[in-house]
């Protein structure tokens, strides 16, 4: 499966001028656990960076900054990791692990955002997969039972 089919399409982004609080607001008022930074480009969207919840406690408010004046630029992580939305589930999850990171902005053919996919999206898809298997191997059992009593 593409991880395009399966990712997130609804957003939340920021410019790296944002402050720290700005985008504590956005990720409290559409519940999530980061931002993605984006910078435009001939008027897409590009990801240029990602600030987590972890990043802003780490960074910020354990060392006794004000998050009014730190910028998200200050905190972001610019080594930013992307996958293509073309890109299979597992593949993702091997970037993921590759990079020890817990959320991939999806990106098309172009880099512009399309997405993001973190790993408790990951985890949810694999349980439902699970489940269905476990189905299958009990429908199986069942069938098996009919035809050999």
């Amino acid at each position: 499966m593409p991880i395009g089919d399966f990712c997130k399409r609804d957003v939340v982004v920021t410019d790296r001028n944002a402050s720290v609080t700005e985008a504590a607001r956005l990720m409290r008022e559409h519940h999530v656990g980061s931002v993605i930074v984006v910078g435009e480009g001939n008027g897409s969207l590009r990801p240029v960076g990602i600030v987590t919840d972890r990043d802003m406690v780490v960074e910020v408010l354990a060392c006794g900054l004000d998050p009014d004046t730190i910028l998200i630029e200050d905190i972001m992580t610019e080594s930013l990791h992307t996958v293509a939305e073309e890109d299979g589930v597992f593949s993702t999850i091997r970037l993921m692990r590759e990079h020890g990171v817990r959320r991939l902005p999806v990106v098309n053919t172009t880099g512009e955002l399309e997405g993001v996919v973190s790993l408790d999206d990951l985890i949810a898809l694999l349980a439902t997969e699970i489940e269905e298997i476990s189905r299958l191997i009990a429908r199986e059992k069942i069938k098996e039972n009919r035809q050999r009593p």
